[in-house]
């Protein structure tokens, strides 16, 4: 799954010049001039990241920032904000708005990756492109590899996901409604029991290797991935 971010910003150039770099950096990019345009393509779904700009038409980026936060859909996603603002007041709001990091214009595109690099595996582990592992069992998004000891595991792509999301967060216990909207996607609807078959599945996988017990059963709960002592 590429990661998916949300530019919001009104200037072409500027909108044009980040779309390039990032696409070129591997990621899916979705664009809106304005914030309610960022609020319906919010609705359809949920990127893995927000690039703001301070200074929109109509609703401000940190008036969109803000909705965000107030929103229990869209309160824990990472949102950096861009803007030409620097004084020291500024910033401050920014921040008490809960945005996740701050990019004065003029920016190089080199760190305002670096910036998204950060915030992602910070915030998004499983969207940051970078290897995952628990004890012996590595998972390695940019080439599609599971191994354990450096032996590959085959696995679906839903399976794909699945273990991704829970080597970003070991030890956490997830529900089956939070693991359908995380990994299946929010507007999604499928039964919560395929939540199981594809558990059964992605253990199935492991079971030679004999890594299926690091996928936990919590009764009453949920899955968590326990890591190995």
């Amino acid at each position: 799954m590429t990661p998916r971010i949300l530019v919001v910003e009104d200037e072409p150039a500027i909108l044009e010049l980040i779309k390039v770099n990032l696409l070129d950096a591997g990621y899916e990019v979705l664009s809106a001039d304005d914030a309610e345009s960022a609020r319906e393509m919010l609705k359809e779904t949920l990127p893995n990241l927000v690039l703001l700009d301070w200074m929109l038409p109509g609703m401000s980026g940190l008036a969109l920032a803000k909705a965000l936060r107030a929103d229990p859909r869209t309160r824990e996603l990472p949102v950096i904000m861009v803007t030409a603002r620097t004084d020291e007041a500024d910033k401050v709001a920014g921040l008490e708005a809960w945005v996740d990091d701050y990019v004065t214009k003029p920016f190089s595109p080199r760190e305002l990756k670096a910036r998204i690099k950060a915030v992602l595996r910070r915030r998004a582990p499983e969207a940051a492109q970078e290897p995952l592992a628990a004890g012996p069992l590595q998972l390695d998004p940019s080439t599609h590899r599971v191994t354990v000891d450096g032996r590959p595991v085959h696995v679906g792509p839903t399976e794909f996901r699945l273990l991704r999301f829970f080597l970003a967060r070991p030890e956490r216990v997830h529900s089956r409604t939070q693991l359908l909207d995380q990994v299946w996607g929010d507007h999604v609807y499928i039964e919560e029991r395929t939540v199981d078959v594809h558990i059964r599945r992605l253990r199935l996988a492991l079971e030679p290797f004999g890594q299926d017990r690091l996928i936990e059963t919590v009764r009453g709960s949920g899955y968590r991935l326990a890591v190995p002592r």
